[in-house]
């Protein structure tokens, strides 16, 4: 096993963008603060392979946190990005690849009747909210503890002290005012949904990961996603999915194919880009028609619908129209998710692993949590260590205790059996 350290040179390149760049990095979890060591530079990818500034190769399993379906690099996606960058790359203006892929979309997501897009899953989640809090003229929402949104003002919050009280910021900078309206509860706890509508009547929607992503993999349970439907309806509120992570990845058609429950409103991004800046927000017809300039919930962006991007998501959709290769990937994940934990009990390592569609996460304590209160500091500290040691195998694995891990089409079996071999090596 060669070093688990950050080679020099990214060590160099850390120092450099500290210099330079607010924590060095673009978004926090890249600094490795929570893995207690210096972040990894990578300047190349190629199929589920990335390379840093040292030259270090590594099979990869966070794929841009889920975005790369493909792989990286995929030769499709290049070529479609590379002939648009030659007709231009912006122009702040209607251009007809927007209509195409919000065709393939609403093909693939039924109940996206219409779509707006923009130039990222924050910017979706946040006008999503805004658009719902307009349809139904009601101010409070409800997110789980644990699901990550984005980060608009109202969405940075942390739980409060009891089953249905407000949200209080969990970031600097973000006014009381701001998440007041915001009722944080525990993921898969119906009963904490059904005291919230029974004691607030100007709830505008819930919003949810219908399959946790960001707190390691929790699938929703039996009924849960369901339940939420039934809520939101009876109590004139609109059902939110966050299927950013989930959405084209655990189905063709997203978790809603999946779990067979119909939001109102869905927000997505990731897989659609390719790899490129992209989300997307969509719904009814009736609902939709309420942003500007048709209605009065104001929206807007310059580099929504960017063309390159817009390009990258024509050449995935396709492919996913045309050979959908979701249900291959599941049953590699589950394979693959089940020889880990059997890894794992062979070294008499308490672990479990679940899996959903082509994502799996990796908790160090005997059983999955249902919530993110139920992750363990137990789980938090050995994963520190199985992350070190994965990366001085030659293997990358999210620097958090927190994320998805997710297969692509480019991860072949030969590289599932080296990571199966340096898991076998730990502990």
């Amino acid at each position: 096993m060669r070093s688990a350290a950050a080679g020099p040179i990214s060590a160099q390149e850390f120092t450099r963008s500290r210099d330079v760049i607010a924590g060095g990095v673009n978004s926090p979890v890249r600094a490795f603060k929570a893995m207690g060591g210096t972040p990894i530079f990578f300047k190349k990818g190629k199929g589920a392979v990335v390379t840093d500034v040292d030259g270090r190769r590594y099979i990869d399993f966070c794929m841009s946190w889920g975005a790369l379906l493909f792989g990286h690099a995929d030769p499709a996606v290049a070529r479609a990005v590379s002939a648009q960058s030659k007709l231009g790359t912006s122009f702040g203006a209607a251009t007809p690849q927007e209509t195409r892929v919000a065709e393939k979309i609403r093909r693939l997501v039924p109940s996206c009747e219409r779509l707006r897009f923009t130039s990222s899953g924050t910017e979706a989640a946040m006008s999503a909210i805004r658009l719902a809090r307009g349809a139904t003229g009601k101010a409070r929402i409800i997110k789980f503890e644990g699901c990550y949104h984005g980060h608009a003002d109202a969405l940075l919050v942390k739980a409060g002290s009891g089953l249905a009280t407000f949200g209080h910021p969990s970031s600097a900078g973000v006014p009381e005012l701001a998440a007041r309206h915001t009722l944080v509860l525990p993921f898969n706890d119906i009963t904490a949904v059904r005291r919230a509508f029974d004691r607030y009547a100007d709830i505008a929607c819930v919003a949810v990961e219908p399959v946790a992503g960001n707190m390691g993999v929790i699938p929703p349970a039996p009924g849960f996603l369901q339940e939420l439907r039934n809520l939101t309806q009876r109590n004139k509120a609109l059902l939110l999915f966050d299927e950013v992570i989930t959405g084209f990845r655990v189905a063709a058609g997203g978790a809603q194919e999946r779990f067979k429950v119909r939001p109102d409103l869905t927000v997505m991004g990731k897989i659609i880009g390719g790899g490129l800046p992209m989300g997307v927000f969509g719904g009814p017809e009736k609902v939709m028609r309420l942003l500007a300039p048709d209605g009065p919930v104001y929206q807007a962006g310059t580099l929504s619908g960017n063309p390159l991007a817009m390009a990258a998501g024509l050449s995935v959709l396709d492919r996913i129209l045309t050979a959908p290769p979701q249900k291959k990937l599941e049953a590699r994940t589950a394979r693959f998710a089940a020889a880990l934990r059997a890894a794992f009990a062979k070294k008499g390592i308490q672990a479990s692993v679940p899996a959903v569609g082509s994502m799996f996460g990796v908790f160090f304590q005997p059983q999955a949590p249902a919530n993110f209160a139920e992750i363990t500091p137990e789980h938090v500290a050995a994963y520190k260590k199985f992350f070190w040691h994965m990366i001085g195998s030659g293997v990358y694995v999210p620097p958090s205790a927190y994320e998805a891990f997710f297969l692509s089409t480019a991860h072949t079996d030969a590289q599932l059996e080296k990571v199966l071999q340096s898991v076998r090596s730990f502990g």
